[in-house]
This record gives C-alpha cells, sequence and structure tokens, in this order.
C-alpha cells in the first residue's frame, strides 16, 4: 500500500516476500543509493558498492520484481538505469510479529539497521577529520543513549513528534546551501526488568553528547512501525548508507 507522503507500507501478510528480499544487505544499499542519490544503472551502482555489474543488476531485477524500483528514463539506448519507486518503506511490527517468521525477518532488518549506523558512525567521523564537513557540524551532531521511563503510550508520541519536528526542520532547510545529508537514527527499545540489576536500568550508560541530536531509521516511522528507507548508502567513501527502508531508507 503506498500513502501520499511517498511512503510504502508493507503489510507482512500480503507482502511476507517483498520483506524478506530487504533481508539482503545489497539490496538494502542498493534502495538506499537510488533514494538518495538518484536514479543510476547498475554498473554505476557497482562502482559504489564494490560489486560486480552481474550482481548488482541482478538484485535490482529482484527489488524491481517488488516493486521496490523501476526502470528510468534512459540517457541513450545502450544503457538501463534504475529508480527508486517510494522514498521510504514501513510497516506494523506488531503484525510482522503475527506473522510466520515475520520475527526473524524482522530482527534481521534492525540489525541491517545497526550496521547502517556503524557505517555512518565511520563516515561521519571521516568526513570530519579529512574537512569534507566544516567543524560547525561538530557540536550538533552525536548519538545519544539516554534511557527515559516511559509508557507505551508516551513512547509513542515521543515518535510522532520526532518525526513532525523532522519533517517540519527539513521543509524549513530545503534549497539552503548549507544543508547536508543527516543520517538521523531512533531507537525506542523497552527493555524488561533486569532480574539482577532489577526494573530493567543498565548498570552503565554512555550517557549523550553535549549538543545531540540522538539518531534514528528512516523518517515517517510510526511508534509501531520499522522503516527501511531512507535507504543504506555503499561502503564506498562517498555518502553515507541512505535509509533504504525507514523503518528497516
Amino acid at each position: 500500500m503506498d500513502s501520499e507522503d511517498g511512503r510504502r507500507v508493507l503489510d507482512p501478510a500480503q507482502d511476507g516476500a517483498a520483506l524478506k528480499a530487504l533481508t539482503h544487505p545489497l539490496r538494502l544499499t542498493l534502495l538506499g543509493l537510488l533514494r538518495q542519490h538518484g536514479p543510476a544503472t547498475a554498473s554505476e551502482l557497482a562502482a559504489r558498492t564494490g560489486e560486480s555489474s552481474a550482481s548488482t543488476s541482478y538484485h535490482l531485477r529482484v527489488l524491481a520484481k517488488y516493486a521496490f524500483v523501476t526502470e528510468a528514463e534512459h540517457r541513450d539506448s545502450r544503457e538501463r538505469r534504475w529508480k527508486s519507486v517510494h522514498g521510504m518503506t514501513s510497516w506494523s511490527n506488531e503484525a510482522m510479529r503475527r506473522s510466520p517468521g515475520g520475527g526473524t525477518i524482522l530482527n534481521a532488518l534492525h540489525r541491517r539497521q545497526v550496521e547502517h549506523l556503524q557505517r555512518s558512525l565511520d563516515r561521519h567521523e571521516a568526513d570530519l577529520e579529512s574537512g569534507r564537513l566544516s567543524q560547525e557540524w561538530q557540536e550538533p551532531s552525536g548519538v545519544s543513549d539516554a534511557m527515559p521511563r516511559l509508557t507505551p503510550e508516551s513512547l509513542a508520541e515521543l515518535w510522532e513528534v520526532l518525526w513532525e519536528k523532522a519533517d517540519e526542520l527539513t521543509a524549513r532547510d530545503a534549497g539552503n546551501p548549507r544543508a547536508e545529508q543527516v543520517v538521523l537514527f531512533a531507537a525506542g527499545l523497552p527493555l524488561a526488568p533486569d532480574p539482577v540489576a532489577g526494573r530493567g536500568r543498565a548498570d552503565t550508560a554512555a550517557g549523550r553528547d553535549a549538543a545531540d541530536t540522538s539518531a534514528a531509521p528512516d523518517p515517517a516511522a510510526a511508534p509501531d512501525a520499522t522503516d527501511t528507507s531512507a535507504a543504506p548508502d555503499a561502503a564506498d567513501a562517498g555518502a553515507p548508507d541512505a535509509p533504504a527502508t525507514g523503518d528497516a531508507s
């Protein structure tokens, strides 16, 4: 199902094969690159990812089979260009957990996002150290591991407020030459009470950066959804992974 904001909402009961297709790391990377940088050929994506053209071409056809990508306008008859169909992919976590094999798929997608976070952190640090990013980004960037105590309703409200604000600021900064691509991750992971420490509190927490912007997966992710959106970028020195699945870029 497509939403008006360019987001594809998958139903685990009907789209299980499509969700499973997204668990492949390279497919998420290719989808993320197309969402972040626009149309490209299999050869161009191969150069970015370090894969062979045969491999990227195969995985693009799989993504096309499940309507994540489609052919874009060709510059000439010798090339085949691909583009993303949607800006983000999301689903209901509750529905995923209820569907056969859905929990395994969801866990795999979450781990793809954690890998995306690590690659994005590595890229961010390298960009600052090399001067590709100006020092004005040093203070507002960061990662948070805050551990508030919230009810399910409050956590749902927090997601809603977070993405509404992200949409507002994105619209405000549209066209501003100082704006850069920001990889925003967010995680709301309730923990059951720890039988040893009690009350589910971790013994330690790394804390948060002074001017931290608490990171998150793909925007527009509802409290009960996970995005593969904004899709992951490649493993090259180029742009960071783009969220292939907002809840799962």
